[in-house]
């Protein structure tokens, strides 16, 4: 049905740490097309070739690349507003989008950028990121731009899942905080995209249902930021 189409909540997707956009379509891939079929997904490759070993060598092929470059000793990250303008330049060119989906590296990345944008410091020449969709996620460490990216309280409908042997549950779990109501689905793995079994399918297609809902309303607030706190399991 054309309304249906219509209603297809259009998603950028951002992939992990030194892997790529053709890694998270198959990492994705593997959940149910009760799923997939009722998003409309669209994977960027980041800026920047890997400047070291992947940890996926072996198990995906390459090549391999980074949104931007950490600088442990100074907390800070090296080429951050060269990736923003080049998520923004590609989003002008490509979009329009409704909602960011992140894993990893790249789901720091998108849990950060409604804060940034409603700040005025990223993503100033696209609609308003309206969705989120953060798997094994964490908070940015630079100081200067956590302040930036998690003061306020992120008004965003906003679905985390967060894996019981994940090394950055911790921080996804810290994460939670900065958001309205977010939706939960814990899951038994690693840091991985996992699958989805009966109880986190009913909590991921929830999720989808209302946010095709606020589209076909042309309106980005509903249930979401009042009452209260979204499904968790």
């Amino acid at each position: 049905m054309g309304t249906q189409e219509q209603e297809k909540p259009r998603f950028l997707c951002l992939h992990g740490f030194r892997t790529s956009a053709a890694i998270l379509k198959k990492q994705v891939g593997k959940w149910p097309e009760s799923v997939l079929g009722k998003m409309n997904l669209v994977f960027l490759d980041a800026p920047f070739p890997a400047q070291g070993k992947s940890d996926v060598e072996g198990i995906f092929d390459p090549p391999y690349y980074e949104w931007f470059q950490f600088d442990k000793e100074k907390t800070e990250y090296r080429n951050f507003d060269e990736c923003l303008a080049y998520i923004e330049d590609y989003m002008i060119k490509n979009g329009p989008f409704d909602g960011l989906l992140g894993f990893s590296r790249g789901a720091t990345l998108s849990a950060a950028l409604p804060g940034l944008q409603a700040k005025g410091l990223a993503l100033t020449k696209v609609p308003k990121i309206k969705f989120l969709i953060i798997i094994g996620g964490g908070m940015l460490k630079s100081p200067i731009l956590a302040e930036n990216a998690y003061s306020s309280p992120i008004d965003c409908p906003s679905l985390h899942f967060l894996g019981e042997k994940d090394f950055l549950r911790p921080y996804g779990t810290i994460l939670l905080k900065s958001f309205i109501s977010p939706s939960v689905i814990h899951h038994p793995m690693g840091h991985t995209v996992p699958r989805l079994d009966d109880k986190s399918l009913v909590v991921m297609l929830g999720f989808i249902e209302r946010i095709q809902k606020v589209l076909s309303r042309g309106d980005s607030k509903d249930t979401f930021s009042r009452g209260r706190e979204g499904n968790v399991f």
